[in-house]
C-alpha cells in the first residue's frame, strides 16, 4: 500500500513537471509578445507625435525664407532657393523633441506642398512617394550620424512661391504643408524580424502672413 502511494506521488510530480515544461515556452512567448507590442506602440506614438509637431512648426514658416545648403565633399547639390527654411525648422523640431524613440531610427522626412488630397504632386495624387524625385515643392531630409542632425537630402521648394496671404484667390489659393515621417522600429525580441517600418503623415494650413508682408508683394 505504501509503495503504491509513493509511486503515485512520483507520477503526479512527473505530470506537473511535464505540464510546466509544455506551458513555459507558451507563457514566455506571450510575455515576449507583450514586451514587443509595448515598444512598438511606444515608437508608433512617437512617430505620430513627431509628425504632427513637425507639421505645426512648418506651418508657421511661410515667410522664413530660404534655408542654408550644406557644403563639403559629401554634401548634396543644391542652391539656397531650393531649401525652404521651414523644412529645416520642422526637422530640427523633431530632433529637439526628446522622444523616447532614438532619432536615428527615423529614416527620412518629406516636407512638401500638399495637394487637395494631402499628398505631394498635382491634385488627384493619393500616393506617398519615398523621395521627392519627380515632385515639385518637396524636399527630403535624412538623419546624418556624423553631424548628429537631420539634413537636406534632395528635392526643391522655392519659398517665394508659397501662398499664405489670407484669404487667397481663386487662381492662387492658400497653400498647405505636409509632413511624411518614416521610421524603423527595432524589434526587441526578433519575433517579427529585426525591423518594422512605421510611417505617418500630417497636413496643416500655413498660418496667414501679416498684412504688411503681403502688401509688400514678397508673397503671393
Amino acid at each position: 500500500m505504501l509503495g503504491r502511494t509513493r509511486r503515485g506521488g512520483r507520477g503526479e510530480r512527473g505530470a506537473v513537471a511535464l505540464e510546466a515544461a509544455l506551458t513555459f515556452p507558451i507563457l514566455l512567448l506571450i510575455l515576449l509578445g507583450i514586451i514587443e507590442l509595448t515598444f512598438l506602440m511606444r515608437d508608433h506614438a512617437v512617430v505620430v507625435s513627431d509628425t504632427r509637431l513637425a507639421a505645426r512648426i512648418a506651418s508657421t514658416g511661410a515667410n522664413a525664407g530660404a534655408g542654408i545648403c550644406e557644403t563639403g565633399p559629401t554634401a548634396p547639390p543644391c542652391v539656397p532657393a531650393n531649401v525652404p527654411a521651414l523644412a529645416q525648422k520642422a526637422a530640427d523640431s523633431i530632433q529637439r523633441a526628446g522622444s523616447a524613440m532614438p532619432v536615428d531610427q527615423i529614416q527620412y522626412l518629406l516636407v512638401y506642398k500638399a495637394n487637395a488630397q494631402g499628398y505631394p504632386g498635382a491634385d488627384g495624387n493619393t500616393t506617398m512617394p519615398t523621395s521627392c524625385s519627380g515632385y515639385a515643392s518637396c524636399v527630403k531630409f535624412v538623419w546624418r550620424p556624423n553631424q548628429n542632425a537631420f539634413r537636406y537630402n534632395s528635392g526643391s521648394w522655392d519659398p517665394k512661391t508659397i501662398s499664405a496671404c489670407f484669404p487667397g484667390t481663386g487662381s492662387n489659393a492658400l497653400d498647405r504643408v505636409g509632413i511624411q515621417l518614416v521610421a524603423q522600429h527595432r524589434n526587441f525580441t526578433g519575433l517579427f524580424g529585426n525591423y518594422l517600418t512605421l510611417a505617418d503623415h500630417a497636413v496643416m494650413n500655413f498660418e496667414p502672413l501679416p498684412v504688411q508682408s503681403c502688401a509688400s508683394g514678397a508673397h503671393s
